[in-house]
């Protein structure tokens, strides 16, 4: 006994009859394949739209009033916030951020009190001058640490003489050529 091992291309889908089965067949490079055309009452069963019940959305926590008020949901008025930082803010966070903070060596006792160990504050300084104040300390860039550049696909262009173009010994404007 045989078994079917590939489907039919006629079982769901719909197959012309008649002069049009007879013109596909001449036309079609290969008359076996499907015509894509499903079968209205074996394709989709039952159909969509014919099921008696309606959708109802299941309650959620959007859907109770009580727990979802207008301003919560009005994306009209949520403005971005704005934050200030001043100079000397900056200043200090730069001054801060700069060191090595300092940590304290766990003792016996700290991990019952819960203390944790707290950096000196740090004097309020302009903007410039606490910027001198850290690339004093600390240079950023030197000549064998340079600083970061975009990486580029290919080699930047260096200019570089030619042999000129033939002009006469006493040419006003002389073509000078670069490669």
């Amino acid at each position: 006994m045989a078994t079917k091992k590939a489907a039919d291309s006629t079982l769901y889908h719909l197959s012309p009859k008649g002069f049009w089965k007879k013109f596909r067949d001449a036309v079609v490079v290969n008359p076996e394949i499907s015509s894509g055309l499903p079968l209205q009452g074996v394709n989709r069963f039952p159909p969509p739209g014919s099921r008696p019940e309606k959708y109802s959305t299941p309650a959620s926590k959007a859907s109770d009033i009580a727990q979802n008020p207008y301003w919560k949901r009005d994306v009209r008025r949520a403005y971005p916030q704005l934050s200030v930082i001043t100079q000397t803010g900056l200043s200090s966070l730069l001054i801060e951020h700069s060191t090595p903070q300092p940590v304290a060596a766990p003792a016996e006792g700290d991990a019952a009190n819960g203390s944790k160990a707290v950096s000196a504050p740090q004097e309020t300084l302009e903007l410039a001058a606490a910027i001198s104040k850290i690339t004093e300390s600390t240079k950023i860039y030197s000549a064998s640490k340079l600083p970061p550049t975009l990486p580029l696909a290919y080699p930047r262009w260096q200019p570089q003489r030619a042999p000129d173009a033939p002009h006469a010994q006493h040419a006003y404007f002389p073509m000078h050529m670069y490669k």
